[in-house]
């Protein structure tokens, strides 16, 4: 019973202490300016891809071809001009939003479930287990992660299904990495063995005390990576291995519009921003929090 009572008391502390770090983290991401315009950028971001039907229409802007229209230059009427087909460029930078945040979270999700299981397995177990485990990811962690996309994407055929699940097994290894530093960071705390004394499960140790109490740098380091996730969305989209046209996508608007480059810049200029700002964004949101959730800036 002392034992329990101990235990739940622990418990306790940690939640009252998680809530306070929350505020604690919160009010010095705040003080950073960078971190800031990160979230100002990607918040701008979320709300075209959320309300888009609102902004533009899909079938008439973004689709329907207007050959009457072409390579019209940036106006009132298009506000980013129009591409070779005469389709509007702002419509469909919008609608590509969707599509890349969408398979940036996606793909890091895929990556995080997989490579985080892995790596909470390694990290907690050790011995033979985490050798076996880390030696096939280093086969993995071996081939550049485009390389290993672009050899996923072809086996399996360009959809976005296929793009999703082939940049997510390529950050498996990443993710397994750091996910297991964290665990090891952690598993040998007085609180993992007292959840061990009172008889509770290894997968509910891992799952309830484990993780949560490691999950400052498993955060920065997805965070990151959904930025690295629509880089290679846009990349596999730019090679024809990616989103398929006539769906707009940021990387395939800018393979389309590579040909007219000199005399219609605006074609490539509007996408490839939006691609930068996102990533942007996301590094700088990542570096805050990196800043933000390191104990020794406290």
């Amino acid at each position: 019973m002392s034992e329990n009572t101990e235990f739940v008391k622990t418990e306790q502390l940690l939640k009252t202490k998680k809530r306070s770090q929350i505020v604690d983290v919160w009010r010095r991401l705040r003080r950073s300016n960078t971190a800031v315009i990160g979230l100002i950028l990607i918040f701008i971001f979320l709300c075209m891809a959320i309300f888009a039907p609102v902004i533009a229409n899909y079938e008439d802007d973004a689709l329907k071809m207007n050959v009457r229209e072409r390579l019209q230059s940036p106006g009132i009427g298009h506000w980013f001009g129009t591409d070779e087909l005469g389709r509007d460029i702002f419509a469909r930078i919008v609608y590509g939003t969707r599509i890349s945040l969408f398979v940036g979270i996606i793909s890091v999700s895929i990556a995080l479930t997989l490579g985080g299981t892995l790596g909470a397995i390694a990290g907690y177990y050790g011995g033979r287990i985490d050798n076996i485990i880390m030696r096939v990811l280093d086969v993995l962690l071996a081939i550049p992660t485009i390389l290993l996309a672009i050899t996923i994407v072809a086996a399996l055929g360009a959809s976005i299904l296929n793009l999703m699940i082939a940049v997510g097994v390529s950050n498996i290894p990443g993710f397994a990495r750091v996910v297991r530093a964290a665990v090891l960071s952690v598993k040998d705390q007085e609180f993992i063995e007292a959840a061990k004394a009172i008889g509770a499960r290894d997968h509910t140790i891992i799952l309830k005390h484990v993780l949560p109490n490691s999950m400052a740098p498993i955060i920065v380091f997805a965070t990151l990576k959904v930025a690295t996730a629509i880089m290679a969305t846009a990349s596999l989209s730019f090679i024809g291995l990616g989103i398929q046209p006539p769906t707009p996508e940021w990387g395939s608007m800018l393979a389309g519009g590579r040909a007219y480059i000199r005399d219609n810049m605006y074609i490539v200029l509007y996408p490839g921003l939006a691609i930068v700002l996102t990533v942007l964004s996301l590094n700088l949101i990542g570096d805050g929090l990196r800043d933000a959730l390191d104990p020794k800036l406290k």
